[in-house]
């Protein structure tokens, strides 16, 4: 059964428009949901996603969140009239929304406790970059429409962009895209590295909610584990992360009540399964 949380912001005094969040078999699915708009994203986006991910942080049954657009667009990047033109002789509301717009595709999605897929079903420009950047996995479909275009209307990639696509890209790769303001498609996408892999259209759905679920049977700490000592590893000396990764592996253990050795390596020398070939989600009780 699928349950919809479109309204699941009321109880902090926010009913969503531009979003839905979704829920089956453990995976969440947030939708920037401004089709008209190809899901642009406006400040009232920018606060209801805020508040959706406060609220999926600490929501048990919502194990991985999939992150994607309604319609025929991924997001068409910043909504260059309510953000750039409207708030132009506002600048405390300026400062205030760039900073939760930063803040929640630059950080809350990076460091978020829970695996985190982008499905670009279609047109992904400008800051959404970011968005996918962030995510631990990104599927796009052949079809979909990318582009840093923000050179076309003499403007550069700003904000948070150039930073999240400099942690991914060659800078041949992104100063191409940058400089000439071109499209590519899913399949470059993938090309590139800017996500896994792209498939058609109409196997987008099902392929990434597959993977979603798979990933949403294993164990929650060892996925949060693996994210964080990746993650945090990355600036960090050698040392350093080898000290970082041994206080994980201790705070991992107590978190799980040693569960990899009890039930995980367990199991696997009684020969109930063998981690090569399959996981031990799947060992009957």
């Amino acid at each position: 059964m699928t349950n919809d949380f479109t309204r699941m912001g009321e109880g902090t005094g926010m009913a969503y428009e531009t979003i839905r969040v979704d829920s089956d078999d453990g995976v969440a699915v947030l939708t920037l949901d401004r089709p008209e708009k190809k899901n642009a994203m406006n400040p009232r986006l920018h606060d209801e996603v805020t508040d959706a991910l406060e609220i999926l942080r600490y929501d048990d049954d919502a194990r991985v969140l999939v992150i994607t657009g309604a319609g025929d667009a991924f997001s068409a990047g910043m909504d260059l009239k309510e953000f750039f033109i409207e708030l132009k002789e506002k600048p405390a509301e300026y400062d205030r929304v760039t900073r939760v717009s930063v803040e929640w595709r630059g950080r809350t999605i990076r460091y978020f406790p829970k695996p985190t897929i982008a499905m670009v079903n279609g047109h992904c420009y400008g800051g959404a970059f970011t968005i996918v950047e962030a995510c631990d996995l990104a599927v796009a479909a052949d079809e979909a429409k990318f582009a840093l275009s923000e050179i076309n209307f003499k403007m550069f990639p700003g904000g948070s962009v150039s930073k999240s696509m400099g942690n991914l890209l060659r800078p041949r790769d992104y100063l191409w895209y940058a400089m000439t303001g071109r499209p590519f498609d899913g399949k470059t996408a993938a090309d590139i590295g800017f996500v896994n892999f792209s498939v058609p259209l109409g196997e987008l759905r099902e392929t990434v909610m597959g993977a979603a679920r798979d990933i949403a049977a294993k164990d929650p700490s060892a996925l949060r584990a693996t994210k964080e000592a990746y993650r945090h590893s990355l600036d960090m000396d050698w040392d350093t992360a080898m000290n970082y990764a041994s206080a994980m592996e201790a705070q991992h253990t107590r978190r799980q009540d040693d569960a990899f050795r009890k039930e995980g390596i367990g199991d696997f020398l009684d020969k109930k399964y063998r981690p090569g070939l399959g996981g031990h989600e799947k060992v009957e009780s």
